[in-house]
């Protein structure tokens, strides 16, 4: 929807989040090819990869940092987590598998709360 509502404008049909922090590691998350990952209802269930980092500034004339991300939404595997603000940076053992990447008998009709409560369990 974001992306028409920008192309409609004549502007670059991309996905973007705004956030008033810009990250201290910048520089590593482009180079590694960084995802952000997403909350919904307390699991995460989902990342989008970070293409470049962009300066916004509304109305206010307040600095933010846009967010340029790949259109693609790479479903992980479900994890229960607390939503946050602001940045964190995941070590490569924290950072959740792609669901294509897991092999198993996995549903993907089940509801991703009850996934993160079974992989939280050790059952999955």
């Amino acid at each position: 929807m974001r992306r028409a509502e920008r192309k409609a404008l004549g502007e670059p049909p991309f996905s973007r989040h705004v956030t008033r922090m810009w990250p201290k590691r910048a520089d590593e998350i482009l180079e590694s090819g960084g995802s952000m990952y997403w909350i919904i209802k307390g699991v995460m269930q989902a990342r989008q990869q970070i293409l470049e980092f962009e300066e916004v500034r509304h109305e206010d004339g307040i600095r933010r940092c846009g967010i340029v991300l790949a259109p693609e939404l790479i479903p992980v595997a479900a994890r229960q987590m607390r939503p946050f603000q602001g940045w964190r940076y995941f070590e490569q053992r924290d950072v959740p598998p792609d669901l294509t990447d897991i092999s198993g008998d996995i549903d993907p009709a089940m509801p991703p709360e009850m996934l993160a409560e079974l992989r939280e369990l050790g059952l999955v």
